[in-house]
């Protein structure tokens, strides 16, 4: 009897400067796991000088060829919506997607970033107090968190942003979607911490390419766990002063596992094992700081 075929699937990821991107070998070696032989193409608007405007085009060709599916990232999570068939409602209430599937010639919008950072969450701090917890940014990843760590319990969420009308916005969303007694916003970084038992950083700021602290030091203190979402490098600035502080602390590489631990679901149909995929991706990133 002559063996089946292995299953393929075609998917990627359109964004701007992605050539770095981590997220193609560790949707194409977990899908090897599976018998699944899975091409992940990335599709970077910087390489051929043009920007979100080209995406009508790009998703006109998802079709005619045959995609499974799409991350999308930056500048693009919004500007794909028009586009799309349909809208899950996690996407629909972030206004954003990350993760496109492709069923019979429709498109359908998804966001795994939230749950992605929930996943993470659960795992490194299970039991954690979500009392009162401060988000340092309000920008996409931030928003995406934002509706997702009410989901998950917080029972009350202050946002702060250097752009305090950014904030305010992101706080009225939160408010219409979940009570309005359940978040708010504060532009003092010093009174959004006070009293709170968590802190969520979604800036760039601690980033190779942006280091440093988001705040200052002396706000940390050990009854505080601390969740960065920047995961290159892994132990930021703040991860380390939050742990000399006596922090719990959650590094940023969780949620990079997890949007695409969700992502691969949507894809795929099948279940990848979140503790293969996260040491893969652990091991590239450590080969990346060592070269």
């Amino acid at each position: 009897m002559t063996p089946s075929a292995p299953r393929k699937a075609l998917v990627g990821l359109i964004g701007a400067g992605i050539q770095r991107s981590l997220t193609p070998a560790m949707h194409e070696q977990e899908a090897a796991q599976h018998g699944l032989r899975l091409h992940y193409q990335l599709i970077d608007l910087d390489r051929s000088g043009v920007g979100a405007e080209v995406l009508p085009t790009l998703m006109q060709a998802v079709r005619v060829m045959g995609f499974d599916g799409l991350n999308i990232t930056y500048p693009c999570k919004q500007a794909v919506i028009p586009l799309l068939d349909e809208l899950s409602d996690e996407a629909r209430t972030m206004g954003a997607v990350n993760t496109v599937v492709c069923r019979d010639g429709r498109l359908i919008g998804h966001n795994t970033d939230g749950a992605g950072w929930v996943e993470a969450f659960q795992r490194r701090l299970p039991g954690a107090d979500l009392s009162r917890v401060a988000l340092l940014g309000a920008g996409g990843a931030g928003a995406a968190i934002a509706h997702a760590a009410l989901r998950m319990g917080v029972r009350h969420l202050v946002v702060n942003d250097r752009d305090a009308a950014k904030a305010e916005e992101l706080v009225a969303a939160l408010q219409a979607a979940h009570g309005a007694d359940r978040a708010s916003a504060q532009a003092d970084v010093a009174l959004a911490l006070q009293g709170a038992t968590g802190l969520i950083h979604a800036t760039p700021t601690g980033m190779d390419k942006l280091p440093g602290l988001p705040l200052p030091e002396d706000l940390l203190h050990a009854g505080l766990w601390v969740a960065d979402v920047v995961y290159f490098p892994l132990d930021t600035a703040l991860l380390k002063a939050a742990r000399a502080r006596g922090c719990a602390t959650v590094d940023g590489g969780g949620m990079a596992v997890g949007q695409a631990l969700g992502a691969f679901r949507l894809f795929t149909g099948l279940q990848p094992d979140a503790q293969r995929v996260e040491a893969h991706f652990r091991q590239m990133l450590a080969q990346r700081a060592d070269a």
